[in-house]
């Protein structure tokens, strides 16, 4: 693999995995760097001409400065916006662990960096047998924490932060992600995880859902590796 890589992770499902990932890819282009966004399991994609499309592997392509094609960036791509086994099952897929680590070979081949979204949080089903977590380990990635900053964020953050230990793989550093603008004492939440978190915070981004990632590139740092 001739690319450094990361696997982006959630403290839950809808908490800013996707903005957060494209927003870290348009920190790496600016720094001159060939930057791919991967999303090996979608579910809740669209029926289109092409083929199933899922919005958040389609908003990683737009940031990513690779060219690669839809399937290499969203192998597994399921119609119904459900837990990802369900969702398969519905579908009749089998979720395929070696398509999808044959499907990042081919971005690290062409990058200098690929980030690789998961679907939910940290153990997410993706069949009866297989989670999230289980991908990431055998993508043996060290793992980028994208947490949801709302009431319970910190016991969520940690939890997570002791699973991919218990896991075996290295928290490489965590992006706050404002979802809740009513949330009391924010900043104080912030430096409660700067203290309790094992990994350094790489920034934190506003409530911004429309804006450009590019526009908000400078709020996030990127992992001491590429530094």
């Amino acid at each position: 693999m001739s690319a450094h890589a990361f696997f982006i992770a959630g403290t839950d499902t809808a908490v800013g995995k996707t903005f957060a990932t494209c927003v870290l890819l348009a920190r790496a282009r600016s720094k001159g760097l060939r930057a791919a966004g991967m999303k090996p399991v979608a579910a809740g994609c669209a029926a289109t001409p092409d083929g199933l499309r899922n919005e958040d592997a389609l908003a990683l392509m737009t940031q990513s400065g690779v060219d690669a094609d839809y399937a290499t960036v969203n192998p597994v791509a399921l119609p119904d916006p459900l837990s990802p086994h369900l969702a398969a099952a519905r579908a009749g897929v089998v979720v395929d662990t070696g398509m999808i680590l044959a499907a990042f070979d081919r971005l690290a081949a062409r990058a200098d960096l690929v980030l690789v979204e998961g679907a939910g949080g940290w153990l997410a089903p993706l069949s009866d047998t297989l989670a999230m977590n289980d991908l990431a380990r055998r993508l043996g990635l060290p793992v980028i924490l994208v947490v949801g900053l709302r009431l319970g964020c910190l016991n969520h953050a940690q939890l997570t932060a002791r699973a991919i230990a218990a896991d075996g793989l290295r928290l490489a550093g965590w992006i706050g992600s404002t979802i809740d603008l009513a949330m009391a004492c924010l900043a104080e939440n912030v430096d409660t995880l700067r203290r309790r978190l094992p990994a350094p915070c790489l920034g934190v981004l506003p409530w911004a859902p429309a804006a450009d990632p590019a526009d908000l590139a400078g709020r996030l740092r990127l992992p001491a590796a590429l530094a």
